[in-house]
């Protein structure tokens, strides 16, 4: 791959905030680029340092970040990763400067620029739109959980991201960051290939530097494959650890929001600020007694040692360049202290077709669901309502179909003998014939596998190229999993995942953390352009 680079073009914008009820930001040109090189690749302990010693104001590194977003996510190589600005950013930074002036900070996000991706709900001057057309206008009335506890933290929700449009359930065939509001979202490291999804452009805005964490979501490979595309860190947690409630959703048991980082540390913290019961999600009262106060207790350089893992073989064999890089790390794993097994597939029959029926099944009952909660006047309330709308939209149908939204509407509620089968089929297969049964038997303590292969060339006629994951086993049984950097093919990151059974996400990240101080593969984009 012969590539070149393309330097962003420079053109700093300044939010004028606007009162009343106007609900779009005004961007007028006032003042001069700046250098803020100092905030590429910067941590959320390094920011709380600049903070604490008085280095930085929260007004500064939120208009750092919006302007690096006009400079390289609007202008210069143009990644088509944010599809909304917050309007009350600098008002909102400027709240925190007051708290941080009187010797106040609210919370372990305080002051932390965060990216949403655009199916989670903000009750404020921002649409959720999922990327879709129909949506375009519509303003939640509240925060979703996530958002809350966002907010609780000391976060500063500074913009939506893209994504594939509805989580990229909609059609049989699709480019993973392509929405009909959006567009098409760009991979910083080389520009032609596809960032993957369907939270692409929270994976591509932490990897950019346009914010220092976002949050994702994900039903089967939502986040780990964005991080591996994009070369961060994702966290996939276990459903039920973290609220659904106010998400724009495709699965009631397999969704899931996580965070997206440059480090497992920043991926970690944040986490710890978004965990909780939510009586609007009743998922979330399985985790009772099973996350503690922070996760940062479980950042240990020496993670790996004495550890078992079992080597996922069935996520071999996609690319050779893949498996040459995850044999060395496994040397690694091994040098680090750990015990490596291999393992066969070991998952039980049928799990996947009957994934499928169950999202099928549970799209429908809860996109009825949440139509149903928007205001009065809302321009779609149900899924019927939206197959109509997208006939008559020019854009919507351009490229894909919307026949996964069609096989949703033909089925009926989730107390159909058929839906209740394929249920029960899919997590017996993956959890007590699958995840738990191999744990057990080999005596692991987590499962290792390459996360996927190299981004593929954007394709808006053929589709996405997908070669090999390995996010099913984790994302069917509702399990969690942790992407961490595993280096690079040619200038395209690749990444290695980790995951295990329920709730163990404090010893994944444990185990991720010592591989990622080991190793150190995350490297910034260039932007770089195919010749």
């Amino acid at each position: 791959m012969n590539c070149r680079k393309v330097k962003p073009i420079v053109i700093f914008t300044f939010i004028l905030l606007m009162s009343g009820t106007c609900k779009q930001p005004e961007r007028v040109v006032l003042h001069e680029p700046k250098d803020y090189s100092w905030l590429e690749e910067m941590t959320i302990p390094g920011l709380q340092k600049g903070y604490n010693d008085g280095k930085y104001t929260v007004r500064e590194v939120v208009m750092a970040y919006l302007d690096r977003i006009i400079a390289i996510d609007k202008n210069g190589p143009a990644l088509n990763s944010i599809l909304e600005i917050n309007p009350d950013a600098l008002q909102i930074a400027d709240e925190l400067d007051r708290e941080l002036s009187a010797g106040k900070t609210r919370g372990p996000l305080f002051g932390v620029p965060v990216v949403l991706k655009d199916n989670i709900d903000t009750g404020d001057k921002m649409p959720t739109t999922a990327g879709a057309t129909a949506l375009r206008n519509s303003y939640p009335m509240n925060d979703s959980f996530v958002a809350k506890k966002l907010r609780e933290a000391g976060a500063v929700i500074i913009a939506k991201g893209n994504l594939s449009e509805w989580a990229n359930f909609r059609a049989t065939t699709s480019s993973s960051g392509w929405s009909g509001i959006g567009g098409q979202t760009k991979n910083p490291y080389v520009l032609d290939r596809n960032p993957c999804g369907s939270s692409s452009g929270s994976g591509v805005a932490v990897s950019a530097n346009l914010c220092m964490i976002a949050i994702g979501t994900e039903t089967n490979g939502s986040i780990v494959c964005p991080s591996n595309n994009n070369g961060i860190v994702g966290i996939k947690p276990t459903v039920g650890l973290i609220s659904r409630s106010g998400i724009i959703p495709i699965s009631y048991t397999q969704d899931t929001p996580g965070p997206m980082g440059r480090s497992v540390t920043d991926a970690a913290i944040c986490l710890g600020t978004l965990t909780g019961i939510d009586p609007a999600d009743l998922k979330t009262a399985e985790s009772a007694g099973k996350y503690p106060v922070s996760y940062t207790e479980f950042l240990k350089a020496d993670g790996l040692k004495g550890r078992r893992l079992g080597l996922y073989k069935r996520a071999l064999g996609n690319s050779d360049m893949v498996d040459t890089l995850f044999n060395q790390a496994v040397k690694t794993i091994i040098k680090m202290g750990a015990e490596v097994v291999e393992i066969e597939d070991g998952m039980g029959d049928g799990y996947s077709n009957a994934s499928f029926e169950v999202m099928l099944y549970e799209f429908k009952d809860g996109l009825n669901r949440y139509f149903a909660g928007l205001e009065e006047g809302s321009a779609i309330r149900s899924l019927k309502e939206l197959i109509e709308f997208n006939k008559t939209d020019t854009i919507e149908l351009k490229y894909f179909n919307q026949k996964l939204l069609e096989m949703a509407e033909e089925k009926g509620d989730p107390g159909s003998p058929e839906y209740k089968d394929a249920l029960r089929t899919m997590l017996r297969a993956t959890r007590e014939e699958g995840i738990d049964k191999i744990m057990k038997e080999h005596r692991l303590d987590a499962i290792i596998a390459p996360t996927g292969t190299p981004a593929w060339k954007t394709d808006l006629i053929l589709g996405d190229h997908f070669v090999g994951g390995s996010s099913s086993p984790a994302a069917i049984s509702g399990y969690p999993a942790i992407t961490v950097p595993m280096g690079f093919i040619s200038e395209l990151p690749v990444g290695i995942s980790f995951f295990g059974r329920a709730w163990s996400e404090p010893l994944l990240i444990e185990i991720a953390y010592s591989y990622e101080q080991a190793t150190k593969h995350r490297k910034a984009p260039k932007y770089l352009i195919t010749d």
